[in-house]
């Protein structure tokens, strides 16, 4: 879709086009597409005498007095009188040629927010203008935007260019092209793209301002559900990409499973086996599987995993288990590692840190095909690694890679001839209403029960002047055999104060419970040092552990029963629920000790509640969802979602059924209006989806 440079405009240089840039302004149609975030009503003059503190309007009056007043800051005084009362001015910066313009009986019309003053009704530094015979009756005839602007670019100037971008629109120089046909707009129910960029650009007086403050009203809706179909197409084609390849038909059903399964010390939930049906059904195609398995903290996802590996392997292939940690890479290749090797498959450790002999080594067992199975970090998708027979990718925490190193999966299947299949991971519950955008293009299933014998964790909110009480709690949880952790946050985002603020706290807990053995992992340890505290804690040798958020994901210790999170007014309701998911692993019962520093904020004391009430991680997450937005949830290596300009996930959720019906049904009887309208909303970036 070509675009009309923005410098064909008027008052436009390169100066202007930098600062536009800024606002992802490229060309002259973006400006179309730039929406409001509020509006004032400047349509009509309001009498001085109904003026209401606080409030903004135009009024309109006779000059009677301009005074240089001297009070804590010297201030230039405008009284201001229309027939009805009397308001003043005041402007703390002025020259001698603005004073010179309020003449006694000067008419002036003014726009500002009426604040209580020390002379009744002031406006301080109002947007004004000298009023001719001629000029005194016009008023704006349409609500005024306010737009999202950037530094060295005022309203004015921001209005003025729209305005001329409106002109060009209707003198057919530049055209927004409705990219929806019209039977799917009438079916949807969709106004006009145009009327609605009128709508929202210039609205009538009487705009209900509440519905569109509120992002509700059914232009904005219009416009919003649009963008969500774009998104939602760009990644139907990322799917139907890798979709058009080859995948190896794999058989769930086969000998190396049953052993698998009488090894381990417990039976599969009901949940489990409903997702290993769903896997197994898509492995069994010679289409690539495109599957996300979501399960709460706890829920055993591992087992599924290892489950479809088996697949791979008894089918003669290879599989690989990618991490984003070091740490949690590790916990997996443990676990794999214990649970294949005594089947006699050979599991291969590769991770960025994994230099020399050792490299070579397992690189030289996945390229020949005497290494089954692959666990590691990123470092398993780099240029110089070759599988023999790879058959099945399986991604740990997928929201921390992103769409396209996915996508360099493609990559490493059997010299190019396959694709591997895919088996998206994550702990975090994604919202549903996420989980339908970010996670278009795969299948999703849901481990949603956990276990027998897992005790929901107590989760109290103790500020943190109470830090002795919460001392004395971790010393009784110890006397009776238990085992703790302490969390350690900042304010600040700094991973290395962080490290610095966890070995304090570790001091300080040793002098305190001298009697018990403390240990300390953080993110600048060396991967030896922090397996080796992690294997002494797990193995019971130190009764608590005080560590950073690395334990956030990859540590089971059923013993720990009482975790005390610090500062857990700065981090997300979602990595919250996960650092508690570390303890209740055991029968017992078990706490989680949130320890704040007050006074909270409202948000932050309405997010600490919900980790208080529930222990639901998908409500959770909604929950998380609602307060922080998609790109805290998701992380913002999740490409595209966080940049949307008008669609909000949170605001628009109930949108996404009818986005996914739109797109259906545009796919099947108008699929070339797909890659245009994914264009208009994605530009650039819709190439990145695709891209490997």
């Amino acid at each position: 879709m070509s675009i009309t440079p923005l410098d064909s405009l008027a008052g436009v240089g390169p100066a202007m086009a930098e600062r536009l840039a800024r606002l992802q302004l490229a060309g002259v149609e973006d400006l179309l597409f730039h929406l409001p975030l509020r509006y004032q009503d400047r349509t009509r003059v309001t009498p001085i005498a109904t003026l209401k503190p606080g409030r903004e309007a135009v009024i309109e009056g006779e000059v009677t007095a301009a005074d240089i007043v001297q009070g804590r800051r010297r201030s230039l005084l405008v009284r201001l009188r229309d027939g009805s009362g009397i308001a003043s001015l005041r402007f703390f910066h002025f020259s001698p040629a603005q004073k010179g313009q309020f003449s006694r009986g000067t008419r002036l019309r003014l726009f500002g927010e009426a604040r209580t003053g020390s002379t009744g009704l002031e406006f301080y530094h109002p947007e004004y203008r000298l009023l001719r015979d001629d000029a005194a009756a016009e008023v704006e005839e349409t609500l005024t935007p306010i737009y999202p602007t950037t530094e060295g670019l005022a309203q004015p100037r921001l209005r003025a260019l729209i305005v001329q971008a409106f002109e060009r629109l209707d003198s057919g120089d530049i055209s927004v092209e409705e990219r929806l046909p019209d039977g799917l707009r009438s079916r949807f129910r969709l106004p006009a793209l145009r009327e609605c960029l009128d709508y929202l650009h210039f609205p009538p007086p009487d705009a209900p301002l509440e519905t569109l403050a509120e992002g509700a009203h059914p232009a904005q809706r219009r416009l919003a559900l649009e963008e969500l179909l774009a998104h939602q197409l760009s990644l139907h084609r990322v799917r139907l990409d890798i979709q058009r390849d080859a995948a190896p038909e794999l058989n769930a059903s086969n000998g190396l499973a049953s052993r698998f399964l009488t090894r381990l010390p417990f039976s599969l939930t009901g949940a489990q086996r409903r997702v290993l049906t769903e896997i197994g059904g898509d492995l069994a195609r010679a289409t690539p599987m495109l599957r996300l398995v979501q399960g709460d903290v706890g829920s055993g996802k591992t087992v599924v995993a290892a489950m479809a590996m088996l697949a791979a392997v008894a089918g003669g292939y290879q599989a690989a288990l990618m991490a984003p940690t070091e740490l949690l890479a590790e916990q997996h290749y443990r676990s794999l590692k214990g649970w294949f090797e005594p089947l006699g498959i050979d599991v291969a450790w590769l991770s960025g840190k994994l230099k020399g002999k050792a490299r070579l080594d397992a690189k030289a067992r996945l390229s020949e095909g005497r290494a089954q199975v692959a666990v590691g970090t990123h470092a398993l998708f780099q240029e110089d690694v070759h599988f023999h027979r790879l058959a099945l990718a399986v991604i740990d925490e997928q929201h921390r890679f992103g769409v396209h190193q996915r996508l360099a999966l493609r990559q490493k299947g059997e010299t190019g001839t396959t694709t591997p299949h895919q088996l998206i991971m994550t702990a975090t519950p994604i919202p549903r209403t996420l989980a339908m955008s970010a996670y278009a293009d795969l299948d999703v299933s849901m481990i949603d029960e956990l276990p027998p014998g897992r005790t929901p964790v107590k989760t109290v909110a103790v500020a943190d002047e109470r830090r002795s009480e919460v001392t004395e709690r971790i010393r009784n949880a110890c006397l009776e055999g238990r085992q703790a952790y302490w969390v350690c946050t900042l304010i600040e985002e700094s991973e290395a104060l962080t490290c610095q603020a966890a070995e304090v706290t570790r001091d300080t807990l040793t002098e305190a419970l001298p009697e018990f053995a403390v240990g300390l992992v953080h993110g600048r340890m060396k991967s030896a040092e922090k397996a080796e505290v992690m294997a002494a804690f797990r193995d019971g040798e130190l009764d608590l552990l005080v560590a950073t958020t690395v334990i956030e994901v990859g540590v089971d210790v059923p013993n720990a029963s009482l975790m005390i999170i610090e500062n857990p007014e700065r981090l997300g309701l979602a990595q919250l629920h996960q650092l508690r998911g570390r303890v209740g692993r055991g029968s017992v019962e078990s706490f989680c000790v949130l320890l704040y520093h007050p006074p909270l904020s409202d948000s932050s004391r309405e997010r600490l509640g919900v980790l208080r009430e529930s222990s639901d991680g998908f409500r959770i997450a909604e929950r998380d969802l609602e307060l922080r937005g998609p790109g805290e949830v998701l992380g913002t290596r999740q490409t595209g979602l966080v940049g949307m300009k008008i669609a909000d996930l949170s605001r628009d959720r109930d949108l996404l059924e009818r986005v996914r019906e739109l797109s259906r049904a545009l796919l099947e009887e108008a699929p070339e209006a797909a890659e245009p309208l994914v264009q208009r909303w994605l530009g650039d970036a819709a190439g990145r989806y695709g891209q490997v």
